[in-house]
């Protein structure tokens, strides 16, 4: 629809119930939140929370706190990592914001 048709039938006629109109617009604001960000954002949580799910022995992942190691053991709700220092952290699955490499794959994912 051009914007002069849009004007006509927004414009609030003589004895319309300009009710109608603010509700119409009120849902044309909620349907533009909802698609621009409300839907990308919980796409980019399912896609997360799947990543996490598969996380598994061997994998590199990067944890939100900026600590690079490799999996050494994979619990339920726990991921036990190996930095480069040859150190071991017990880190939530929750904590992981991304997986470098998994294991017997040379590039990134």
């Amino acid at each position: 629809m051009s914007e002069a048709a849009l004007a006509v039938l927004m414009a609030p006629r003589q004895g319309a119930n300009g009710t109608f109109v603010f509700f119409l617009n009120m849902t044309a604001v909620i349907l533009i939140f909802y698609f621009l960000l409300i839907r990308p954002q919980r796409k980019e949580q399912a896609k997360h929370k799947q990543m996490i799910a598969a996380i598994g022995k061997g994998d590199e992942v990067v944890t939100t706190g900026g600590i690079i190691g490799t999996v050494v053991r994979a619990e339920e709700d726990r991921l036990i990592i190996k930095t480069a220092g040859e150190t071991k952290l017990t880190v939530e699955r929750s904590r992981v914001a991304r997986k470098v490499t998994a294991e017997g794959s040379g590039g990134t994912s």
